[in-house]
């Protein structure tokens, strides 16, 4: 009996413990109820014409290019500063319960979920299916633009989240670190593109960020994230920096990796191929 005891017990823990370290995607249910509760705050992710046209109740809009600063390099972001102010205008306070939502495809909303946690925000989560699922699940939507109460921002920023050009540089070669590309495949072989340099950073793999979701916007299961990911040579025990372009879609993979699957060391590099092809000196293979 003890023993039936004690593996029911353990059972249970398991399954309280899967629970939790996919918590940070959450159904169109449990959303739900939390907005019916008033103790989230929901961000719409995408652009201002689509959020003046239909949203969340009650959500926030952030749209990631209003984080981007004026320059010849597309995309970087504004000094951490600038962001906290945008945020502090748009009412985020980093000590609640966060939840993003874009169109469906993830881009938009994983670039702000690593902005909102490089920032310093603590429990950010995603939408599973965003817009799309929620729709689907016949909830409530408006136009009605969310009134904010603006306040000053103090999030602490997480610098172990964000990498530069030198980073980059420093692990080409380096076993211990894997490099990511996560563009679509005819990208990373320079074959389309927006940049006049087309190709890959030397020694990146390929792993497109698509392959963390299902067709419909759903995230996929944690074993078969764990699957593709350790199949693609990226496993925990390595140093991770992932990027695109703009590194707008490697925002869902960060998501992915650190918040389903738990890996400790996962990096963005936010000035991304842009910024890479900008000086002739760095190589494109």
């Amino acid at each position: 009996m003890k023993i039936k005891l004690t593996f029911a017990a353990l059972l249970a823990f398991a399954m309280i413990f899967a629970q939790v370290v996919s918590a940070q995607v959450i159904s169109v249910e449990e959303l739900s109820a939390m907005i019916e509760k008033g103790d989230v705050i929901v961000v719409s992710a995408r652009n201002s014409a689509d959020y003046a046209k239909v949203h969340l109740p009650g959500a926030i809009n952030l749209w990631h290019k209003d984080f981007y600063k004026e320059g010849d390099i597309k995309a970087l972001c504004k000094s951490p500063d600038e962001i906290a102010a945008i945020l502090g205008a748009k009412g985020i306070d980093p000590d609640k319960t966060i939840v993003v939502y874009d169109d469906g495809k993830g881009k938009s909303a994983g670039r702000i979920y690593w902005i909102l946690k490089y920032m310093g925000c603590k429990d950010v989560r995603i939408l599973d299916g965003h817009m799309k699922m929620w729709r689907k699940g016949r909830k409530p939507v408006t136009k009605k633009a969310t009134e904010v109460a603006a306040l000053k921002y103090t999030g602490v920023v997480n610098p172990a989240f964000c990498a530069c050009t030198k980073d980059v540089k420093a692990c080409i070669g380096n076993a211990a670190v894997v490099l990511v590309d996560v563009r679509a495949k005819d990208e990373f072989d320079g074959e389309k593109g927006d940049l006049e340099r087309k190709g890959h950073i030397p020694g990146a793999i390929h792993f497109d960020f698509s392959n963390v979701l299902n067709e419909d916007g759903t995230f996929k299961g944690k074993a078969e994230l764990k699957k593709a990911f350790s199949e693609a040579g990226i496993t925990p025990e390595k140093e991770a920096i992932l990027y695109c372009e703009s590194s707008v879609r490697a925002g869902i993979v960060f998501m992915a990796l650190t918040s389903i699957l738990e890996y400790p060391n996962v990096k963005v590099y936010d000035g991304a191929m842009y910024e890479w092809t900008a000086d002739p000196e760095n190589p494109v293979e």
